[in-house]
């Protein structure tokens, strides 16, 4: 008789080291029968609740109904505990030289390590007036270039997708915010350009400096005033400022940052 596929598949040969029960006893007497059949139920039951006992080592494992001898017992998998993300944020200007030294050379490469360890926040540099807009250092381009780059953090919220994007502005941030460079550089990471428009014309312009407005009161907030401020676990880290590194006591190195975002995800419970 062929064995069916699955009890087929269980059977190994004794050179793997398991053990195929064949040899069946002759029939017991009914009462003899029914003893072993209660102590069987009995071992049975003990044995099943003390494998459940983690620190109790379980040696072997009787011949299952297919006849085959399992050596040792299935493991429960390590679960992971979630951990706090660590906050991470960089006030910039879409159009500030400094702005563009820091992405590429600290944050991008920063957050291309520790990517899945951060909370990560783009926030933009202003001087909010009184009739609830906002005056930017580099003129009314610069304000636009901010809102286009809140659109793509609002339409595209994966920091891989609108740090790309911003990055790619930046590089020409002299050129911002001519279609052209929006164009391509939308065109580069896969965002939609007609949606991205939408959402900076979207009201006669007024959604989208909302939320300029919001980003401009958050970094005041926090007393940033200058392109680029880092900040971690919402203290200043570290700031670019006419051409050079300044208040970077634990380095401006990516590596310095990488490190100090570990730590503190690390120590966190």
């Amino acid at each position: 008789m062929d064995f069916p596929a699955d009890i087929k598949d269980n059977i190994m040969d004794n050179e793997k080291g398991n053990q195929i029960c064949t040899d069946a006893p002759m029939p017991a007497p009914r009462d003899q029968r029914r003893t072993w059949t209660f102590g069987f139920l009995t071992v049975f039951a003990l044995y099943f609740l003390l494998s459940l006992h983690p620190k109790i080592p379980v040696p072997y494992r009787p011949c299952g109904s297919h006849g085959v001898r399992i050596e040792e017992g299935v493991q429960m998998p390590h679960v992971e505990v979630d951990k706090p993300l660590v906050p991470l944020e960089a006030h910039i200007m879409s159009k500030c030289p400094d702005a563009k030294y820091c992405l590429q050379k600290l944050i991008l490469p920063a957050m291309m390590k520790v990517v899945d360890k951060v909370n990560f926040t783009l926030s933009y540099i202003g001087t909010p007036t009184e009739n609830d807009g906002v005056d930017c250092k580099h003129g009314p381009s610069e304000c636009l270039g901010n809102i286009v780059e809140l659109c793509a953090i609002s339409l595209y919220p994966s920091p891989k997708t609108y740090l790309g994007f911003t990055m790619c502005l930046t590089r020409d941030y002299e050129d911002i915010p001519q279609k052209a460079l929006l164009e391509d550089c939308a065109l580069e990471h896969g965002i939609d350009f007609e949606r991205l428009n939408e959402c900076a014309t979207r009201d006669d312009g007024g959604f989208g400096m909302g939320m300029l407005r919001d980003s401009v009161r958050r970094s005041t907030d926090a007393g940033v005033t200058k392109s680029c401020t880092v900040r971690l676990d919402e203290e200043i880290y570290c700031v670019r400022d006419d051409g050079e590194w300044k208040e970077c006591p634990n380095g401006a190195g990516m590596n310095d940052l990488v490190i100090a975002v570990q730590k503190l995800y690390n120590s966190s419970s």
